[in-house]
């Protein structure tokens, strides 16, 4: 791991999971979207690559309706853990990037999983707090916790866009500005 600041040459965005009938169980799920979709929104002003990932999209659904015009065909999977389906890996390696910015659902089961395997392979972790979410508070504290022990940097939307943003004054500021209000 090379540090707790996120740069916007080295980082692609990871949204795991955000699909409709697993969102549909979480108690927080409107501010979870709302974060999402920020970051998501963030990344695309800044050239920051996205992935995304559908768990089971037959049972759980596709992803959520909102953020679809935002984002790119999802990678279909079965492995809680994203680094177990070889698309996925493939199209992470394609990015070039070594630093990996995740959001999604569930934080203790693929979330966490994912993090610690993409640790695992090399990779700067950052979970993004705000946007990722469990039905129980506390399985997402723990998978934090868990996180953070193993060496994922924990971070805000806010704390990921402007990091990678570094200096206010332009266009690009202008527009993070309005997206995080």
């Amino acid at each position: 791991m090379s540090g707790f600041t996120v740069d916007v040459d080295r980082a692609v965005l990871v949204v795991i999971d955000l699909q409709d009938r697993l969102m549909a169980a979480m108690p927080l799920r409107q501010e979870v979207i709302a974060a999402a979709l920020r970051l998501i929104k963030g990344c695309s002003v800044l050239g920051v690559p996205i992935l995304v990932t559908e768990q089971y999209p037959r049972g759980l659904g596709p992803t959520v309706e909102d953020l679809i015009p935002h984002l790119p065909k999802g990678v279909e999977k079965l492995d809680f853990d994203c680094c177990g389906e070889r698309s996925f890996l493939d199209s992470l390696k394609a990015t070039g990037r070594d630093q990996v910015l995740v959001c999604g659902a569930e934080a203790h089961v693929c979330v966490l999983q994912t993090c610690l395997s993409l640790l695992d392979k090399g990779y700067d972790v950052h979970l993004v707090a705000d946007a990722i979410c469990s039905r129980k508070d506390s399985d997402k504290d723990i998978a934090m916790a868990t996180a953070r022990q193993a060496g994922v940097v924990v971070s805000s939307v806010e704390t990921a866009l402007f990091q990678m943003l570094k200096r206010a004054g332009s266009a690009d500021f202008k527009e993070i500005s309005a997206i995080v209000r």
